[in-house]
């Protein structure tokens, strides 16, 4: 699929000087990675396990609120650390497992991963940031973030209103997101069975089972579930966003016959941002997301060892003059608010 990019020599000798040097010096132990990942998930799998059967044998109503929402954080960061890599096949030789695996964590936070998988696979890794190939791009025209998009007066305003309109996006990925996806798209029957499965358990172990069997009335289960959703929205779009919009990224162009108008490398390099690159507890919390620009070249290469191959990665971009982004969680924040600012202001040439 990189016949879309352009071919510079330059880059494609500096790629194969990436790989050869991972190759040679990233150190694998099967045996020690695979009780790294046993162990990591067997925590992850525990602390979200405890959280929700909190829901069913707490009494005080505050405390089970504050229990609705750590499990949405919980799980949330189980997909993190595990679905991801499930969708990249990381995980298990087989690849049915993998997508087992992924398939089980994505329906636990309500979004409909064969949808996901899809998109980010075949379209947000090919060509990030790059409009019309990407579709993470597909945000609400609330948000600008693209330098040629179209702007609108309110834009002014979006570093401002952007994360109380964060706060919505788990809800509306799992409410509507989803649903216009399934209904705008050519469905096979395992497919339309798989999407309908998924949401159904979703709303029932998460919404009627402590409606029925917590300790607490209606109403409370029914704004502990909202507000599960908003601190679960804006912690996963600011991790989200700050991977590719923060500030010194890059939105590459296409030209009138859709290439694309830099080279796949440049494109991976250049529109990612990383969040404490070298921190093992980084990326035990945020399971790769924070090493993103290793992720993207090395998708096939599980999490666990990004620090470890981003001390080689980035030593070679530095002796090319390539200074790879990289920001802190709320460093990236910031940034990321700091380029809705502009972008705000920023008015495209007509």
């Amino acid at each position: 699929m990189r016949d879309r990019h352009l071919h510079i020599e330059a880059d494609s000798r500096l790629l194969k000087s990436i790989h050869a040097a991972v190759a040679s010096e990233l150190v694998v132990d099967d045996n020690n990675s695979r009780w790294r990942i046993i162990a990591k998930f067997i925590f992850y799998f525990s602390i979200s396990l405890l959280a929700y059967i909190g829901l069913y044998e707490i009494a005080n109503p505050l405390l089970f609120t504050l229990c609705y929402v750590a499990y949405g954080f919980f799980v949330l960061l189980f997909a993190f650390n595990f679905a991801h890599d499930f969708s990249h096949g990381t995980i298990f030789k087989k690849p049915v497992w993998n997508d087992l695996g992924f398939i089980a964590i994505y329906t636990l936070n309500g979004a409909h991963a064969e949808a996901w998988k899809k998109r980010h696979i075949e379209s947000h890794h090919f060509a990030p940031n790059v409009e019309h190939y990407d579709s993470d791009l597909e945000i609400s025209s609330l948000i600008r973030v693209l330098p040629k998009s179209d702007y609108r007066w309110y834009h002014r305003f979006q570093h401002i209103y952007a994360p109380v309109t964060y706060t919505t996006y788990s809800l509306y990925w799992v409410f509507v997101k989803d649903f216009y996806i399934f209904f705008s798209t050519g469905n096979k029957p395992g497919y339309v069975m798989s999407f309908i499965a998924q949401k159904i358990f979703y709303i029932f172990y998460l919404l009627i089972m402590p409606l029925v069997f917590s300790h607490q009335p209606v109403y409370i289960v029914l704004v502990s579930f909202l507000l599960m959703h908003l601190c679960q929205s804006i912690f996963l779009l600011f991790t989200f966003f700050m991977t590719h919009h923060v500030e010194g990224l890059e939105y590459p162009t296409v030209d009138d016959s859709g290439h694309i108008q830099t080279s796949w490398l440049m494109n991976q390099v250049k529109s990612s941002n990383d969040m404490h690159p070298f921190s093992k507890p980084a990326n035990f919390i945020f399971g790769g997301f924070n090493n993103h620009i290793a992720h993207h070249l090395f998708p096939h290469i599980h999490h666990i060892h990004y620090p470890d191959l981003n001390r080689i990665l980035y030593r070679v971009l530095i002796d090319h003059d390539i200074t790879p982004n990289q920001t802190s969680y709320w460093g990236g924040v910031c940034s990321h608010l700091k380029l809705l600012r502009r972008m705000g202001v920023d008015v495209p040439l007509v």
